[in-house]
């Protein structure tokens, strides 16, 4: 940013003008365009879950137009793709298609098309749909009840700024193409360390929980080939001989939702340090049923809990200051007889690699899909004596503190190399900086 010029009047700049996004884009083009063509005609197909919140899509879906001409989006190579549904157009969903089959796609009736006349660079119409300042005025312009609120066409049609002329507009698509790059690439390789550093993790517990802390130790042959030599005063058990009981909650639950109240624990609250992260992620609360259900699916400080559904084996342990929560019907409540095994032990021990193994030959072959709650009570875990799992633990959370600093550095810095971004596209879009030294060195992704 040191060698652009920052405008210290904000965006006023000769040439540009003054103006509404309808004098430079069609708004959802008629299907009407492609009637001619075949109704065997392959085109592309692009559902919601096919574009990300970085502008990059999947092509990889393909169909017949006679497959989607009736109900779908239509769109086609140059069109800008906006999601208008919360939380996918806050989230910025938006996507510049090009190297669609036979030029066409179909798609989500949550986009809305915006395609660029001839007086608006397709790149940088992108870059404007994608800046902080449409952004937020799109959001506060939403209709709709709370959780399908929706993005108006008016709103798109009647947004106003200063833009300027086409070769301008091309210049700082060019300068903001270059910059992001840089920054997406900065990105990958700090999400890419993420990843080490979880592997890391994961590997130091597996060997922790697998091997012990005495390199000297006796060994033995576990029988079991992913496995190999374990220590040999440590035992092979089944989680049903470790629990008091292993239970989960049951369906039904969704006319108990309330506003306030005792928690109702779910998978996204498991937090990747094995306890439950009521900070960040949405928290659903509960008013639950009297009586027997209610007790049941109740947890306590130092219950065990395991993914039975999504994230397979996914784990947590309950901690003391949660307060009254209760666990969904996608959850395995395991409650470990304290005198035997240690709570986390039991967890970092199903979180291994081991187990881990066990569970996914569990799940192969046929249509099952999550674990039942006796192959959790069947789950095998080693035990050591409980002074010995306690030391262990203990020196686990020690080794691991250091890579969860690391860990919460680097995303702090995703987030705020996202930020930079957002900002730099923001000030771009609006003439904040001056790029018009920057000549445009490549072509557009779809040439005009």
């Amino acid at each position: 940013m040191n060698q652009l010029r920052r405008h210290s009047t904000g965006y006023a700049r000769d040439q540009w003008c003054v103006s509404r996004l309808k004098h430079y884009v069609q708004l959802n083009p008629p299907k009407s365009e492609i009637s001619w063509l075949s109704k065997d005609t392959e085109v592309s197909f692009l559902p919601m879950e096919a574009v990300s919140e970085s502008g990059e899509f999947d092509l990889t879906r393909v169909g017949k137009i006679s497959d989607y001409a009736s109900g779908y989006t239509y769109f086609r190579d140059g069109d800008v793709l906006l999601a208008k549904i919360t939380p996918c157009f806050e989230n910025g969903k938006t996507a510049l298609v090009h190297g669609l089959k036979n030029g066409i796609g179909f798609g989500s009736t949550e986009f809305h098309v915006l395609r660029a006349k001839e007086n608006m660079s397709r790149s940088y119409l992108a870059y404007v749909v994608r800046s902080y300042t449409f952004r937020s005025y799109g959001e506060a312009a939403m209709i709709g009840a709370a959780g399908q609120k929706r993005v108006p066409e008016s709103f798109i049609s009647e947004f106003k700024q200063p833009f300027p002329p086409l070769h301008e507009q091309q210049a700082i698509a060019s300068f903001l193409d270059r910059e992001t790059t840089k920054l997406d690439q900065l990105v990958e390789k700090k999400q890419r360390l993420i990843e080490l550093l979880q592997e890391k993790r994961q590997a130091l517990i597996t060997h922790a929980v697998t091997k012990g802390l005495d390199p000297n130790v006796p060994m033995k042959d576990s029988g079991i080939p992913w496995l190999g030599e374990v220590p040999a005063h440590w035992e092979e058990k089944r989680i049903k001989h470790l629990a008091d009981f292993v239970t989960s909650g049951s369906r039904g639950w969704a006319q108990f939702y309330a506003d306030s109240g005792s928690i109702f624990i779910r998978i996204g609250n498991f937090s990747h340090r094995g306890t439950i992260d009521l900070d960040m992620t949405d928290v659903q609360y509960v008013a639950p049923p009297p009586g027997s259900e209610g007790e049941r699916t109740q947890v306590r400080p130092g219950d065990v809990l395991i993914s039975i559904t999504a994230n397979l084996g996914a784990t947590a342990v309950v901690p003391e200051s949660l307060g009254e929560a209760y666990v969904n019907q996608h959850t395995a409540l395991v409650r470990p007889k304290n005198r035997v095994i240690n709570s986390r032990w039991l967890a970092f021990s199903v979180s291994a690699e081991y187990a881990q193994i066990q569970i996914r030959l569990m799940t192969q072959g046929g249509t099952k899909e999550g674990l039942s709650l006796d192959d959790v009570r069947d789950i095998t875990v080693l035990v050591p004596h409980k002074n010995e799992q306690d030391s262990i633990v203990s020196h686990i959370d020690r080794s691991c503190l250091i890579i969860e600093e690391a860990l919460v550095k680097l995303q702090r810095q995703i987030e705020l190399l996202g930020e930079y971004r957002q900002a730099l596209i923001t000030a771009a879009v609006t003439g904040q900086i001056d790029v018009r030294q920057y000549a445009v060195s490549e072509p557009e992704a779809v040439s005009q």
